[in-house]
């Protein structure tokens, strides 16, 4: 099927969404851990500085620990309210922030940051003037407020009523930051609702039950659980292991003089994908074919370009003395298990 396509659906009792383009598996989001989701806001309690980091370890609900990175001029004890960032390694503490943000489709809420701002993706004056009068009329306190790209086309009482809602839900949250226990304030959205959230584009949304299997998706699915990612006449393999994501290319049966070049780009172009799919972060390592050092530039701008398009924020660190090219990822999503992917 030609175009853009999100499916809402679940894998055996796990809700999950899904996006294809032109009937290709293109971005993946699945619950598939019982730890807390990011976006989550808790009351912590601050329990013990890191000395030297300047960081503080939190007491979390559940016997759960945090761990905030700037955590200066706090004291054990401290009541404090904090947002998972991302999912933790095994054994290691969630991480959080205390940049709280109120996000959702239209609007994010800033808690102390005041400010009223459009983003910057809406370059027509009337249209951004349009609606900060909408902003203006719909929020009205001490916190900022950032008009996001979705706006643009939507239906404005549709943007203030996500304004007041987000507005609303900030001031709830706040008056609950005081307490001598920890707690949970708001749990973080699960796919369905980041798929509405973030998958902005013009796509036809279908809710069926039974919809992956219907379009093929549970295959693709299981597909993941394969770590090579075929790139026409060469390939690619992604591995995770315990200390990083190891990617791997050759130019499999191209024996032509540009082959290197060809697959690299390839890869360059196939990667941002298939860790998203994967729900890969952390530190990424790639092992490109090898090639003439007058050839990495034009490499390391096709991964830029590659990845600028990602939502996932991915910093492109650089070449190693080695050859191998590193890539440091936020870890917004949880991998996929090999128990998940063998059950589907």
């Amino acid at each position: 099927m030609k175009g853009h396509l999100i499916l809402l659906d679940h894998v055996g009792e796990t809700q999950a969404a899904c996006r294809l383009v032109d009937g290709k598996l293109d971005d993946l989001l699945i619950d598939t851990s019982n730890a807390p989701r990011p976006g989550a806001i808790f009351r912590g309690i601050c329990d013990r500085p890191i000395k030297g980091q300047g960081g503080m370890m939190l007491r979390l609900p559940g016997g759960e620990t945090g761990f905030l990175r700037q955590g200066r001029g706090l004291r054990p004890g401290q009541p404090i309210l904090v947002q998972v960032t991302g999912y933790a390694e095994g054994g290691k503490a969630i991480p959080v922030t205390d940049r709280i943000l109120f996000k959702s489709r239209y609007a994010i809420v800033t808690p102390g940051r005041p400010g009223t701002n459009v983003s910057r993706q809406i370059t027509d004056d009337d249209t951004r003037d349009m609606l900060l009068a909408i902003a203006h009329a719909a929020f009205d306190g001490p916190h900022g407020l950032i008009l996001r790209s979705s706006c643009d086309g939507a239906d404005p009482d549709e943007i203030a009523e996500d304004i007041a809602a987000m507005a609303d839900l900030a001031e709830a949250v706040l008056r609950d930051a005081e307490g001598v226990e920890p707690e949970m304030l708001t749990e973080g959205d699960g796919p369905h609702t980041l798929a509405w959230r973030d998958w902005h584009r013009t796509a036809q949304v279908v809710t069926d039950a039974g919809c992956f299997e219907d379009h093929g998706v549970l295959d693709q699915i299981g597909d993941l659980a394969n770590a090579l990612v075929p790139l026409n006449a060469a390939n690619m393999y992604v591995e995770a292991t315990r200390a990083l994501i190891a990617v791997d290319v050759n130019t499999g049966n191209d024996t032509s003089p540009a082959a290197a070049l060809k697959a690299n780009l390839a890869a360059c172009r196939a990667l941002p994908r298939a860790l998203r799919l994967r729900g890969f972060g952390g530190q990424i390592t790639v092992d490109f074919v090898s090639m003439s050092k007058a050839h990495r530039k034009q490499v390391e701008q096709s991964l830029r370009a590659a990845f600028k398009a990602d939502a996932v924020e991915t910093s492109l660190v650089g070449w190693t003395p080695m050859g191998l090219f590193e890539l440091q990822r936020k870890r917004e999503r949880k991998p996929l298990s090999q128990d998940f992917l063998r059950g589907i």
